[in-house]
């Protein structure tokens, strides 16, 4: 049970931490989109299609806003739950998960067919000359 709670407080922490480092190695930085990275050819894609802007509210919008200002504080908290349940379901041990069902019968014969029993082959014929 600690390792479990152990789990969900490291997942959770990661969560929260992994967004700012993952945004700004994107090119999504407090100072704007980085040149040559891949936020830059996100919006380079965004304005094409935009007709030669990035809307409001689109994903890369979003992102840049998140990677200048970074999150709120309900949307930590709901990364955190999510990294936190996450985490804990992977910290689970080995006894607690569910078993997978055991084979019943010889695992020999398990493959043979149920019907008649095999006929014996057809003995050949010599032919004398």
């Amino acid at each position: 049970m600690m390792k479990q709670a152990a789990a969900a407080a490291v997942g959770g922490a990661l969560a929260v931490g992994a967004v700012p480092v993952v945004l700004s190695a994107m090119g999504f930085t407090g100072a704007g989109i980085a040149a040559s990275s891949i936020a830059a050819k996100m919006m380079s894609a965004a304005a094409i299609a935009n007709g030669g802007g990035v809307s409001a509210g689109s994903l890369v919008a979003i992102l840049q806003s998140v990677g200048a200002a970074g999150l709120s504080t309900s949307s930590n908290i709901l990364l955190a739950s999510v990294g936190s349940v996450l985490g804990a379901y992977l910290g689970k041990s080995p006894s607690s998960l569910p078993a997978e069902p055991e084979a019943e019968g010889n695992e020999a014969t398990e493959n043979v067919p149920q019907g008649e029993p095999p006929k014996p082959p057809l003995k050949s014929e010599k032919h004398e000359e």
